[in-house]
């Protein structure tokens, strides 16, 4: 595939270019190329990302680091399966176990919420830091929700983390899955109020919480796109005009944005 000019693969993490180099040094550099055109492409084109982690793992499949980009790549693209054999490898390589909330997931997405419940409980969570241990609680409550345990998904998000009023990285997804787990049992109130934490403590936009809470407010939002001959013909005009649909062609789609995983 591929690799543009401006990327010299000086780009990727000093750790992860240490392993590279027991390789040759030109094998080495094609392949911290492809690492860094996976990590450039994984959130806006997850299928071009997969394919430059195919390449990097043909090039080096005994490099841990190759393998858990490859695990996120599949794992962006939903084949969980190949993702979780990635994670279990790059674990086995390494001994490392910041993995183990991702592989939970990754259970999750094959319909094995059980075993991911599982994996929540395990001594393993105990050797986590803090950050992995709020996404293991993330994917649990996620876990309860796929089993329709709507109230447990509830008391599993409740945690100190959750209660602290100090902003961290995980905070407005911690918020937002706890407002989405609200609203999904019936609470909207204590939902709209925590949207509306969600929001204060997401200076990054990580999360659609506005939107979920305009929602909740009945705020409907207009196509600034939309022209004057494209808006729908007030109620006075002819009955004409009501019995005909408009063209397909000038019809502007409404924007609409799937919501995370982070439920969970």
């Amino acid at each position: 595939m591929p690799i543009p000019e401006d990327v010299t693969g000086e780009e990727i993490d000093k750790d992860v270019r240490q392993e590279l180099q027991s390789m040759p040094k030109g094998l080495a550099d094609d392949v911290a190329k492809n690492l860094v055109m996976v990590a450039r492409l994984i959130d806006e084109d997850p299928e071009q990302a997969y394919g430059y982690a195919k390449v990097a793992l043909r090039l080096a499949s005994r490099v841990a680091a190759v393998r858990e980009a490859a695990g996120f790549a599949a794992y962006a693209n939903q084949k969980f399966s190949e993702a979780l054999a990635e994670f279990r490898t790059a674990r086995r390589m390494t001994g490392n176990m910041e993995l183990w909330p991702v592989m939970a997931d990754c259970e999750r997405g094959l319909g094995r919420p059980e075993k991911a419940l599982e994996m929540a409980g395990a001594p393993e969570v105990n050797k986590l830091d803090k950050a992995s241990q709020v996404e293991m609680r993330l994917v649990a409550a996620g876990a309860r929700r796929d089993m329709g345990q709507l109230d447990a998904a509830i008391v599993t998000l409740q945690s100190p983390e959750l209660a602290s009023n100090t902003v961290q990285p995980w905070t407005a997804r911690l918020r937002y899955a706890y407002a989405d787990a609200l609203l999904a049992a019936g609470r909207e109130d204590e939902a709209r109020e925590w949207f509306a934490k969600a929001i204060e403590s997401d200076k990054d936009g990580s999360t659609d919480a506005s939107d979920r809470l305009a929602e909740l407010d009945g705020v409907e939002f207009v196509d600034a796109l939309q022209t004057e001959d494209d808006a729908p013909e007030d109620d006075a005009t002819s009955d004409d005009a009501t019995e005909q649909p408009a063209d397909e062609e000038t019809q502007v789609p409404a924007a609409a944005e799937a919501p995370e995983r982070d439920e969970d």
